[in-house]
């Protein structure tokens, strides 16, 4: 008799108040459907400690810490697998991830994507289910150079910090726009660093027609004008092992990724990298790859048997109800020290005149339910969500079943692309 494993995954979930005792319209609903499924994911894009970390120089965006206790409401919500890998992971330094950890591991809370150090970051995490051994691997491509978990030598312990998904950056230009770069280089040194680096044998020398431009990229002369991205091949090896190594150990094997860089300035598009990215991990033996991190939606792509979901959007979204902000929040935005989060939010949304509070597609996503019969993903079945964007900031980003054809339609279109065609079945989109 064929095995039936069901998994639901939710995606950005931005957390900074506790659920009402009572609960919330919707919750209840929503709540019995995570809890119908096996495999209940969540990406947990925040860090859960009491200041048990310093805030980092540079954030996330918002510097993201809650009180542990809200793992307690996470969990009521009924989510069984985390990912711990995204660009707010480091927000208050190797304390914060650490301390995180912690109040995760004291709920024996099944996580991957962050470690004390980079073997730790990069592993695979293991949930034991009725029918299945699922395996999660958790990847950031956005992060800042001091969020990377390190790797120990033989004198030294690894660094706490996340999985990273680095990406290569290759700028092609014509002629004309190659001579630009050149002159631009010499009238502005930015490259004398390097130079002098090369001309001392610290750094290799740059092959002909390709030219670095600061820390930014690379120019390489070309017939054409494209950004080329590309995955780190460094990070890309030791990721795509990692996937084989758990497709030995696990049925089901699922690759959590986060990442807000998108393509031609259309926030609905992934990466070139991202794309050429998830392939590989499909074909190294992951089932599917769950997308998250633009705050949006972007399309579904059937592959190889696998699924590839390139962002399913946020989940819950309460950014402008952080408790606290550092020193830096504040002087960024040349506000008074003693300024309280309110007022700092009130001036960067100016007073909710800009911002995600005022883009339709933050506060609309989905949750795909992927039915797998014998460990094959065999159906996907995606239920739109809402996130209250036109209640007030106390209120706003809490999650409910929207049963919104609209957003189903919406996401149809952006999988056109990879050939993927979504069946609106009532209020419902069902992939076969």
């Amino acid at each position: 008799m064929a095995e039936q494993v069901k998994l639901i995954g939710a995606g950005d979930l931005f957390m900074t108040r506790r659920i009402a005792e009572d609960g919330y319209e919707g919750l209840e609903e929503m709540r019995e459907l995570i809890l119908q499924h096996d495999i209940r994911f969540v990406n947990l894009e925040m860090t859960f400690h009491n200041e048990e970390g310093f805030p980092a120089a540079v954030s996330g965006g918002t510097w993201a810490m809650t009180d542990p206790v809200m793992l307690d409401d996470v969990l009521r919500m009924g989510f069984n697998l985390f990912n711990t890998a995204n660009n707010h992971t480091g927000d208050y330094g190797t304390g914060g991830v650490l301390g995180t950890i912690r109040h995760l591991k004291e709920r024996n809370m099944v996580f991957a994507g962050s470690g004390k150090n980079l073997g730790e970051a990069s592993q695979a995490a293991y949930l034991e289910t009725r029918s299945a051994r699922v395996a999660l691997i958790g990847v950031s491509a956005s992060l800042s150079q001091e969020d990377r978990a390190g790797g120990q030598s033989d004198l030294l312990l690894g660094r706490p910090g996340l999985n990273p998904m680095r990406k290569v950056v290759r700028f092609h230009v014509d002629p004309e726009h190659y001579r630009m770069a050149e002159e631009l280089s010499k009238v502005t040194h930015v490259n004398d660093q390097k130079a002098y680096s090369i001309k001392n044998g610290y750094t290799p020398p740059y092959p002909e027609g390709v030219l670095p431009f600061g820390s930014e990229g690379l120019f390489v002369l070309d017939t054409e004008n494209y950004v080329e991205t590309l995955p780190n091949k460094e990070d890309e090896a030791r990721i795509l092992s990692e996937i084989r190594e758990a497709r030995k150990q696990a049925d089901i094997v699922i690759l959590s990724y986060h990442c807000h860089t998108f393509r031609d300035g259309d926030t609905t598009l992934p990466a070139r990298f991202t794309e050429t990215f998830a392939r590989e991990c499909i074909d190294a033996g992951a089932q599917v790859f769950m997308g998250h991190g633009p705050h949006e939606l972007q399309g579904i792509e059937k592959y190889h048997g696998g699924i590839i979901f390139y962002s399913i959007g946020n989940f819950l979204f309460e950014t402008e109800t952080v408790a606290k902000q550092p020193y830096d929040a504040f002087i960024n935005k040349k506000m008074p020290l003693d300024t309280r989060v309110g007022s700092y939010m009130d001036e960067r949304s100016k007073n909710g005149t800009v911002g995600y509070g005022t883009l339709k597609n933050i506060w609309r996503a989905v949750m795909p339910s992927v039915t797998f019969m014998d460990n094959e993903v065999s159906e996907v079945r995606l239920y739109p969500i809402l996130l209250g964007q036109e209640k007030p900031r106390s209120q706003k980003g809490l999650p409910y079943l929207s049963h919104d054809v609209e957003t189903l339609e919406y996401l149809a279109e952006l999988s056109k692309p990879y050939g993927t065609e979504i069946e609106i079945a009532g209020d419902v989109g069902v992939i076969l």
